[in-house]
C-alpha cells in the first residue's frame, strides 16, 4: 500500500524531503589508492623544504622503511663517532686528555669522519642536489652546505692547510648523528600517524564465509560480489557493505561511528565493512565491495584531507622561505663581520653554525604533522575532515544552521503523547489497543504506533478482520470490540467530536489520530518528527561555547516553532524551499556571521556549498558528501561539537609549533653569529646542532600530544 492511498491521509510534516540515507549507504563514496608515505610534510613543500629534497631522504616507499632506515644509519653513525670524537685533537685539548702518541692516531677521526660523511650524509647531501636541480633552495640545501664545509674545513686543517681550530671532525660527526636522531624520531611520528590511518584497512577480516546453496565457503573479501550473501558469526567482521537478510546482532561500529555502544541491527539494516557482529550471527547480502565501500571511503577522504593546502600550511610555507633567506643573509654577515675584525677563522666556524642553527626542518613539521594527526584522530571518532580549510574554519564559526528533519530530528513519525478520555483508561492501555488495530498496517504513522508500544513493552492483543479506508483510517476486531484509528475524516463519518487538545497540538504543527472504540471516542494520539535526545545537548553546548543555534526546515511555522522552543533554538527559517536555503545561508552571512551549516539530503546540498563550513550529517547523500568539507559518520548532531573542539585544539597547536620554529631561529641565529662574542659568549657548532634538532623533536612531541584529544560526544559535552 503506498502512502498516498493510505487511510491515514493526515497532514505530514516530512513531505517534500529527499529520504535521508546513512552512511551505510554511500556505495558511491569511492576510494583513491592510499599513498602513505607520500604523507608526510612533502605533500605541502615549505618554501626552503622542497618535496624534492625530502624525497630522497624520505622517499615514498612507505614510513616503515624510512623508520628503519634513519634508525639504522644513527646507530651505525653513534659507533662510529665515538673514535672520531674520542680521537680528535680539538676535542681532548678541550677536555683537557692526551692521546696516545702514535701515528695512526691523528688520522682516525679523518677517516672514519669522512665514512660519516660520506655515508651518514648522503640522506642530506643527496636532498641538497635535488632542491639544487629544483632551483628551490631549502632545508636539505642549508644542511648539506653547513657539513661539506665542515667536512672541507676539517681536511684543510688536518692537512695543514688552515688552521688547526678548524679541526671540525668531532662536531661534523655530532651534527650528522643529531641530525639523523632528529629525522628518526621526525619519520617515526608520521610512521605513527599513518599506520593507525592503515589499520582501517586492517579492520576487514581475512576471509568472508559465502553461502553456495546449502553449504558455505570461504573466500577473500576481495573476491564478493554485489548481491552475494555471506555469514557473519558472532564475533566476525562483516567484509564489505550491505544489509542484513537474517538475523538480527548488536554491531560494534565504533570504527565508522566513534561510538563506542554496540547498535542492534536487524532484517533490512545496512551493515558496513569492518563492523563487528559482537552477540549473534547474521546472513548479509552484499552491496557494496572494495573501492565502493564506506571504509573505503573513509580512506579517501583522510587522504584528501591531508593532501589538502590549509591558510595555516600556507603561512608556514612563507615562514620557511623568509628564514632561509634570512638563514643566507644572516651566514653572509657573519662571514664578512668576523672577516672584517681580522679573525677569518672564527668566520668560518660562525657561518657554519649559522648555517647549522637556522635550517627551517622544525618549521617544516610544525604544520603537516598536526593535521596527519588531526585527520586521523578524527578518523576515529567518526569526523570525517574531507577539506582541511573547513577544519580550520569551524575554530571561527559563530553560527551553525541545521536542518531540522534527519539531523535535529529523526526525520520518521513517533507517538509523543498520549491523551485518553476515560479517567479509568491508562495512557498504555490507549497505546496497547491502537496499536493492535494498527498491527497489519505499513503505513509509518502506523509503524510508530505499533514501535511505540513494542518500546514500553506492552501486551498488544491480536486483531481481526482488519480493513483499511484511505483518507480515513484503519479498523480492525480487538478482543471482541471494533475499533478504529484515523484522521479528521473518520470523526466526521462517525459524527464524533476531537478532542479539545487536539487544537493545542495543531497549533504545534503535530499529526492527530483519534482512537474510537465501538464508536465511541476512547483518546486522542499525537504524532511528530521525533527530537533526537542528543540534540537537546548539543543545543546547549553550543550555547556555552558562545555559537548560535539556527534551524531551517520545509515545514510549516508552527511544526519548526514547537521544535525550536523545546530545544532552546536562537532562530528559525520555516517553510524553506530546497532551493531557497542557500540564500537564507547568504543572509546570515550578510549579518556578518560565519555559518557552519548543518544537513543529511541532497536538498541541502547548495546550502552546504554556500556555507562557511559545510557538515554532512550521518554521512548523508552523495551529493551532500560532495557539498560538505565535514562529514560525520554518525547521525549525533553532538558531534558538531568535536569538529569545533577538533578545530581549536589542532589550531592552537599549529600555533605552538609555529611559534617555537620560528621564533627559535629568529633567537638562536643571531646567538649562533657571535653577537654576544663582545662578552664572552660564542655558541658553539655542536651545541647548535643540538638545539637545532631539539627544536624538531619539540614540535613533534607536541603535535603527538592531539592524540590525548577525546573527541568522543559525551567527552566534548562534559567539556
Amino acid at each position: 500500500m503506498s502512502q498516498h492511498d493510505h487511510p491515514h491521509a493526515a497532514p505530514d510534516p516530512h513531505a517534500g524531503h529527499a529520504p535521508t540515507a546513512t552512511a551505510h549507504d554511500h556505495a558511491s563514496m569511492g576510494r583513491g589508492e592510499y599513498d602513505y608515505a607520500a604523507m608526510t610534510h612533502d605533500q605541502a613543500p615549505a618554501a626552503g623544504h622542497s618535496a624534492q629534497g625530502h624525497a630522497d631522504h624520505g622517499g615514498h616507499a612507505g614510513h616503515g622503511d624510512h623508520v628503519a632506515r634513519f634508525r639504522r644509519l644513527f646507530w651505525i653513525m653513534l659507533i662510529l663517532a665515538v673514535p672520531v670524537v674520542g680521537f680528535s685533537s680539538m676535542f681532548a685539548m678541550i677536555l683537557g686528555y692526551t692521546l696516545p702518541d702514535a701515528a695512526w692516531v691523528p688520522w682516525v677521526s679523518p677517516i672514519l669522519g669522512t665514512v660519516m660523511y660520506v655515508w651518514g650524509g648522503a640522506p642530506f647531501l643527496t636532498g641538497a642536489v635535488s632542491e639544487l636541480r629544483a632551483r628551490k633552495p631549502g632545508m636539505m640545501l642549508l644542511i648539506g652546505l653547513a657539513i661539506t664545509v665542515a667536512f672541507l674545513a676539517s681536511w684543510g686543517a688536518t692537512l695543514g692547510i688552515l688552521h688547526h681550530e678548524l679541526d671540525f671532525w668531532w662536531e661534523l660527526a655530532l651534527l650528522i648523528v643529531i641530525m639523523l636522531l632528529g629525522h628518526w624520531i621526525e619519520m617515526r611520528s608520521l610512521a605513527q600517524t599513518t599506520s593507525a590511518l592503515d589499520s582501517l584497512a586492517a579492520l576487514l577480516p581475512d576471509e568472508a564465509e559465502k553461502v553456495q546453496g546449502d553449504t558455505t565457503v570461504t573466500v577473500a573479501p576481495a573476491d564478493l560480489q554485489v548481491g552475494d550473501l555471506v555469514v557473519v558469526r558472532p564475533g566476525g567482521r562483516v567484509p564489505a557493505d550491505g544489509r542484513i537478510v537474517q538475523g538480527s546482532a548488536s554491531m560494534d561500529e565504533s570504527m565508522i561511528t566513534g561510538e563506542s555502544r554496540p547498535v542492534r541491527r536487524s532484517d533490512g539494516d545496512p551493515v558496513v565493512a569492518g563492523t563487528v557482529a559482537t552477540d549473534s550471527g547474521v546472513r548479509v547480502q552484499i552491496t557494496a565491495v572494495g573501492e565502493d565501500t564506506a571504509l573505503a571511503g573513509i580512506q579517501k577522504l583522510v587522504t584528501e584531507a591531508q593532501n589538502s593546502t590549509s591558510r595555516a600550511q600556507r603561512l608556514a610555507d612563507r615562514a620557511a622561505g623568509w628564514l632561509f633567506w634570512f638563514a643566507l643573509v644572516a651566514a653572509a654577515i657573519t662571514a664578512v663581520v668576523w672577516t672584517v675584525f681580522g679573525m677569518p677563522d672564527q668566520a668560518v666556524i660562525r657561518t657554519i653554525t649559522v648555517l647549522v642553527i637556522a635550517c627551517p626542518h622544525a618549521l617544516g613539521l610544525a604544520i603537516p604533522l598536526v593535521v596527519s594527526i588531526a585527520t586521523e584522530r578524527a578518523a576515529r571518532a567518526g569526523v570525517l575532515v574531507k577539506d582541511r580549510l573547513a577544519l580550520e574554519s569551524m575554530r571561527t564559526v559563530n553560527t551553525v544552521l541545521f536542518d531540522k528533519t534527519g539531523t535535529l530530528t529523526k526525520g520518521a513519525p513517533a507517538v509523543t503523547a498520549i491523551e485518553p478520555t476515560d479517567p479509568a483508561t491508562t495512557a498504555d492501555e490507549l497505546l496497547a489497543v491502537a496499536a493492535a488495530a494498527e498491527t497489519d498496517s505499513e503505513h509509518p504513522l502506523a509503524r510508530a504506533i505499533v514501535n511505540a508500544a513494542k518500546e514500553k513493552q506492552l501486551t498488544v492483543a491480536a486483531s481481526t478482520d482488519f480493513a483499511s479506508s484511505p483518507a480515513v483510517g484503519v479498523r480492525a476486531r480487538v478482543r471482541g470490540r471494533t475499533v478504529q484509528v484515523g484522521g479528521p475524516y473518520m470523526l466526521e463519518q462517525e459524527h464524533a467530536a476531537e478532542l479539545p487538545i487536539a487544537q493545542q497540538w495543531r497549533s504545534e504543527g503535530a499529526i492527530i489520530l483519534h482512537v474510537l472504540v465501538d464508536g465511541n471516542v476512547a483518546g486522542a494520539l499525537r504524532l511528530a518528527d521525533e527530537i533526537r535526545s542528543e540534540s537537546r545537548e548539543a543545543v546547549t553546548a553550543l550555547h556555552e561555547r558562545g555559537v548560535q543555534v539556527v534551524m531551517i526546515t520545509g515545514d510549516a511555522e508552527a511544526v519548526a516553532a514547537s521544535v525550536a522552543t523545546e530545544l532552546g533554538i536562537d532562530r528559525f527559517f520555516a517553510g524553506v524551499r530546497p532551493e531557497d536555503k542557500a540564500s537564507k545561508v547568504k543572509a546570515l552571512q550578510a549579518e556578518g556571521r560565519k555559518v557552519a551549516m548543518v544537513g543529511d539530503g541532497v536538498n541541502d546540498a547548495p546550502a552546504l556549498a554556500q556555507a562557511d563550513v559545510g557538515i554532512a550529517i550521518g554521512a548523508g547523500t552523495d551529493v551532500a558528501i560532495a557539498s560538505a568539507g565535514v562529514i560525520l559518520a554518525s547521525d549525533d548532531p553532538r558531534s558538531v561539537l568535536s569538529v569545533i573542539e577538533l578545530s581549536r585544539a589542532s589550531y592552537r597547536k599549529m600555533k605552538q609549533n609555529l611559534w617555537w620554529a620560528a621564533g627559535y631561529n629568529l633567537i638562536s641565529v643571531p646567538l649562533a653569529a657571535g653577537v654576544l662574542a663582545p662578552i664572552g659568549f660564542v655558541l658553539p657548532m655542536s651545541v647548535g646542532a643540538i638545539l637545532m634538532s631539539l627544536s624538531t623533536i619539540v614540535v613533534a612531541v607536541n603535535a603527538q600530544l592531539l592524540r590525548r584529544l577525546d573527541l568522543s560526544p559525551d567527552a566534548v559535552i562534559r567539556g
